[in-house]
């Protein structure tokens, strides 16, 4: 380690904090002393991927982005499997689980988020669990090896995956949802029809306006109680229903936070020699789940701690697809819409197609799309340009080939 060289601490081996790491040593390489502190026992991996690990379409080492012999050639410290438990602002220290402490000149927090378990009587049972890591995907396998009956609660988009993926692994599946639209964040209710339907052809038990009470068994989870009185079969019950910041760290060193750690549009805190990034920062009063914000973020964290701060984070419209072999679904921008907006539909039945594009004015501001989603890229750059789509309308639908012969205006 360099005596001369300024010391980077990034808490947080994952995606967000180490894509600020490699944007670092894009732009400044051997600029700082950097270490790393995780607190799973892995080089960082894709955790986007996780459900087709968990299906079986991937193994560990295909969702590895930076392995450990990465990080020593890029010089960088790593102590995985070791979290940090204590920062000490005041000395620019930090200490972890096993008593390492390094001080730092800037530090960078990354913890992510942390799945949010319903505090349902019973939850605290052998064999519930959430779906956030490799953990927890080899937990799902070994019950997927030895138990029958598997429910997963929550109809968006990770529980849409993790209970594919478990139904890939031979185990019978319930899929509840609290209300009647999977994926309501993304879907409207046309197209969460066709989805439900899809997901009921490949076998899958959906439950909708499935009001879970109570998880009940003795010694392990053995099933689910709703509210209604019936009961359903559950050896494993994945618990699927959002994320929560992981700021217990920032805040116990008294760093500024509200739902997340609260940063400004350099990604700084309210220390300024911490810098926070990903699914653990709330930015304008925004928290981030989806990882094109998170990419933005570490790109303009990375110029400032590179000391080529030109850069400003702005939240803008990310798109949706769902990570089921099978199933082609994209959503993006404002796909609800309301007064003042107008629908372009297609549907569809026998091919499985069911396209809607929500108008205003003369620009396309949200789209929906199940079955043939070629087209989804497209759209998204049309709303993100606000292009006039004027000359275009009558053939909107019909996708990008029909359209490329008619200028559109930017």
């Amino acid at each position: 380690m360099s005596a001369s060289r300024p010391r980077l601490v990034v808490i947080g081996n994952g995606m967000a904090g180490m894509r600020t790491v490699e944007e670092l040593l894009q732009l400044a390489p051997g600029l700082y002393d950097i270490t790393v502190f995780g607190a799973e026992p892995y080089g960082n991996y894709n955790r986007i991927l996780l459900s087709m690990l968990l299906s079986g379409e991937k193994n560990t080492d295909d969702i590895m982005l930076n392995t450990r012999e990465w990080y020593a050639e890029n010089g960088i410290t790593l102590h995985a499997g070791d979290p940090v438990v204590a920062i000490d602002r005041r000395h620019r220290r930090v200490r972890s689980r096993k008593g390492v402490e390094v001080v730092y000149d800037r530090l960078l927090i990354a913890t992510g988020s942390q799945p949010f378990m319903l505090p349902l009587p019973g939850a605290d049972l052998p064999g519930v669990i959430g779906f956030r890591g490799i953990d927890d995907v080899e937990q799902m396998l070994q019950a997927a090896s030895t138990y029958k009956h598997a429910a997963v609660i929550g109809g968006g988009l990770l529980g849409i995956e993790a209970a594919n993926g478990l139904l890939r692994r031979g185990m019978q599946v319930t899929l509840l949802h609290r209300i009647e639209v999977l994926m309501e964040q993304q879907l409207n209710a046309d197209a969460s029809r066709l989805l439900t339907q899809n997901l009921k052809a490949r076998g899958l038990n959906v439950l909708l306006n499935a009001q879970t009470k109570a998880l009940y068994g003795d010694g392990r989870v053995q099933g689910i109680e709703f509210a209604d009185g019936t009961r359903i079969d559950a050896d494993l019950v994945v618990m699927a229903v959002g994320v929560r910041p992981d700021i217990a760290l920032a805040k116990s060193c008294g760093l500024h936070c509200d739902r997340g750690i609260v940063v400004d549009d350099t990604l700084l805190t309210y220390d300024p020699h911490i810098y926070a990034v990903g699914e653990c920062v709330q930015h304008r009063r925004l928290t981030f789940g989806l990882v094109a914000p998170v990419w933005e973020q570490a790109k303009v964290c990375a110029s400032h701690l590179a000391r080529i701060g030109h850069r400003r984070y702005r939240f803008t419209r990310t798109a949706t697809k769902l990570k089921v072999t099978g199933i082609d679904l994209y959503s993006a921008g404002d796909f609800i819409g309301g007064e003042g907006t107008e629908d372009l539909v297609l549907r569809d039945p026998r091919r499985g197609i069911y396209k809607r594009l929500v108008l205003k004015g003369n620009q396309i501001i949200g789209a929906v799309l199940y079955g043939d989603v070629k087209d989804g890229g497209w759209y998204f750059e049309l709303i993100q340009s606000g292009a006039d789509i004027t000359p275009i309308r009558d053939r909107l639908l019909f996708g990008k080939h029909h359209c490329q012969r008619v200028e559109v205006a930017a």
